[in-house]
């Protein structure tokens, strides 16, 4: 778990961020001394009306801005960008991952359900 701070205000994430402590390390992230990511995915599996809401609220909050939630049981993706007023919009294509497709994220999944992860990689990699 990482929590991420701002004054007078604390949030607590099932983020995966790409960082690495050492044993006994606090895992908390300072967000006046570090910038927030631009991009933060969720994978629901039971999570998906709290990823929808509560987590999007947050992101949107965070200045997070692109937020994805990946609905494993249904093999689909929301995407959302960060718009001026603070609030997020469904978008199909990334901005943080120049024109990458949201449909094509989806479609990869579904090659998931009948091969392997290596020939799914190579089939969305031969997409870009």
């Amino acid at each position: 778990m990482i929590v991420a701070t701002k004054p007078n205000q604390q949030y607590q994430q099932s983020t995966w961020i790409n960082a690495t402590w050492e044993a006994g390390q606090s895992r908390f992230i300072n967000l006046e001394q570090w910038r927030s990511p631009d991009l933060v995915s969720e994978i629901s599996d039971t999570t998906l009306a709290i990823d929808l809401d509560e987590k999007k609220r947050l992101y949107a909050e965070l200045g997070i801005s692109e937020y994805w939630v990946i609905d494993i049981r249904a093999a689909r993706v929301f995407a959302f960008q960060l718009e001026e007023s603070g609030t997020y919009q469904q978008c199909e294509t990334s901005k943080v991952l120049p024109n990458l497709a949201i449909a094509l994220l989806e479609q990869t999944m579904a090659i998931l359900e009948t091969k392997t992860n290596t020939e799914a990689a190579i089939w969305f990699s031969q997409q870009l």
